[in-house]
């Protein structure tokens, strides 16, 4: 009898701010295989980043996530998504003003939107912001990739200041997350 291999992957779509940094932080996790940054909850088709910048379109900037559920499960993707930005800002993530920077989850499976909303309601029931989660859950809508420059930005642009100041403190949160759960 042959061993049977597990092919399965599974895909998250997360909008946390500016995708530079989301991209950032989840290409750091074991049992992620890959990541695209795009545009998606919006009402054009083909949105392209001049229009996403004006908000007209109703897209977020987001992340589409492949992963390995035998390394890494989607609670633990929810874990290091609501840790490494602002889900009780609306609208914003620091700097980055507008609907195009909203806190979004669009959820693939009824599983996702019902870990998604499990999850939520744990954060809310121990306090863990002072503010309330304002992150929204959506079904997947249409995901449009981002144009080539934006993606692995902070990999290729680390010496910008952007980079130094918004997506450098993320990942330290993100290895201080890891290491807290490594011991």
């Amino acid at each position: 009898m042959s061993e049977q291999k597990n092919d399965s992957v599974e895909t998250a779509i997360f909008a946390g701010g500016c995708f530079w940094c989301t991209e950032a932080v989840f290409q750091r996790l074991n049992g992620v295989t890959a990541i695209v940054p795009g545009y998606t909850g919006g009402n054009i088709k083909n949105p392209a980043y001049r229009e996403i910048c004006t908000g007209r379109t109703g897209h977020a900037e987001a992340i589409k996530i492949t992963f390995d559920p035998s390394q890494v499960s989607y609670t633990e993707l929810l874990e290091v998504f609501f840790a490494t930005h602002d889900p009780t800002t609306l609208n914003r993530q620091g700097n980055d003003v507008g609907t195009q920077y909203r806190s979004e989850i669009f959820y693939t499976t009824q599983e996702q939107r019902y870990l998604a909303e499990e999850f939520i309601a744990l954060l809310e029931k121990e306090g863990i912001f002072a503010s309330p989660i304002v992150t929204a859950i959506s079904e997947e809508k249409p995901f449009y990739l981002a144009e080539e420059e934006h993606h692995n930005y902070y990999n290729d642009h680390r010496q910008q200041l952007y980079c130094q100041f918004i997506i450098d403190p993320k990942i330290k949160k993100l290895n201080a997350l890891l290491s807290q759960k490594n011991t």
